[in-house]
């Protein structure tokens, strides 16, 4: 029987992790049930459940690769630029504000983003486990905020763990707002707001 490649079984635990994005996106994690994850990834529950031991490391793998993705974009772009990311993926359109052929893989992300937020509030196991990537982006936030500092870029007259605070305040009031399907059609203004608050004072 041929041996299966590392970059297979990487792909196959790839797969079911974009299928289940798409389940948990679409019915919430309660509502994710194992059928309807065999539906979403065209595999049987002991496929799934070979390369993840229940559906909560499932969820929780999933959630890890997304905060992993936000942390990049917060060393690269800034903490602003993932609350834009995520209002063009509520309108359906790509990072690049065009829209998706189909919308599914960025509104999947979002979708998981407003699962994790409520586990957060409703599952105190979640929020322990959480911690360490929750800390990951926090430091990402602030080493971007520090670098914009050391280049004359931030305010001097607010320090910066205020400043990354602040920030991740706004960004969990964006996904709240996002969540209860409120209309979002002003925020990009809001957000360049978000944005200049943080600049350099003018003199």
């Amino acid at each position: 029987m041929p041996r299966v490649s590392t970059d297979q079984l990487a792909a196959r635990r790839q797969h079911i992790l974009d299928g289940a994005r798409r389940c948990f996106a679409a019915h919430g994690y309660e509502g994710a049930t194992v059928r309807r994850l065999e539906q979403s990834t065209g595999l049987s529950r002991g496929a799934i459940f070979h390369y993840f031991r229940d559906k909560d490391a499932l969820f929780l793998a999933l959630a890890e690769q997304d905060a992993r993705r936000m942390a990049d974009v917060v060393a690269e772009q800034g903490l602003v630029q993932v609350m834009r990311d995520l209002l063009g993926t509520a309108r359906g359109e790509g990072t690049d504000g065009a829209a998706e052929a189909d919308g599914a893989s960025d509104r999947s992300w979002l979708g998981t983003r407003l699962e994790v937020s409520r586990r957060l509030r409703t599952d105190p196991d979640f929020r322990q486990r959480w911690q360490a990537h929750s800390a990951e982006l926090t430091a990402a936030t602030r080493e971007r905020l520090e670098r914009q500092a050391a280049a004359g870029a931030l305010r001097d007259d607010v320090p910066v763990p205020v400043l990354a605070q602040y920030l991740e305040l706004v960004l969990e009031g964006l996904v709240s707002h996002l969540a209860m399907g409120l209309p979002a059609d002003a925020l990009d203004g809001v957000l360049d707001l978000v944005e200049q608050s943080v600049r350099t004072l003018p003199r």
